[in-house]
């Protein structure tokens, strides 16, 4: 659950940013858990920096768990494939999380998210390849690892920029 909620905030902001607002959020919540997150009220998120439509999309995947409409626990024994198509159905999660989700938390090998902007910046500049599909083409060739060139395409974008991310708590 909580990585689902960190993912969430790391939609579509700067991973510095998404950092800390989960902070915050972690500092004022303690746990995560469906009832606590469903219980915040929407100021409440607001004051801690999450959007009105990341708030609804973290609600609504509490809702789902609640609901036992999905069962976060059953995930690590399901295909990827699995994972995705339930995954995929909850208001606010889409491929781009459910990729990355795969990659750090059921630790699947072989997925090259195409949806993340470091990841096709990175490639565009060390291979020179500037369509999604040519990408795609390509990575194909580090097949069934992608995932793991997923990971070096990302520490080059950050070493690049003289960043690191480190999340300490």
């Amino acid at each position: 659950m909580e990585t689902l909620v960190l993912l969430i905030l790391e939609q579509q902001v700067s991973i510095d940013s998404a950092k800390a607002t989960f902070l915050k959020l972690r500092e004022r919540i303690k746990i995560f858990e469906p009832t606590v997150l469903i219980d915040l009220a929407d100021e409440e998120f607001r004051l801690l920096g999450v959007s009105r439509q990341k708030t609804s999309y973290i609600k609504a995947l509490s809702v789902a768990v609640l609901s036992k409409n999905i069962d976060l626990e059953s995930l690590a024994s399901k295909t990827p494939e699995q994972v995705r198509e339930e995954l995929i159905k909850i208001k606010g999660i889409g491929n781009w999380t459910i990729d990355v989700y795969l990659m750090f938390c059921l630790e699947a090998p072989d997925l090259l998210p195409m949806g993340d902007v470091a990841v096709v910046n990175t490639i565009k500049e060390l291979l020179d390849i500037h369509e999604k599909e040519a990408m795609e083409t390509h990575a194909a060739k580090w097949s069934p690892y992608r995932s793991y060139a997923t990971f070096l395409l990302w520490h080059y974008y950050l070493k690049k920029r003289n960043r690191t991310i480190v999340y300490q708590y």
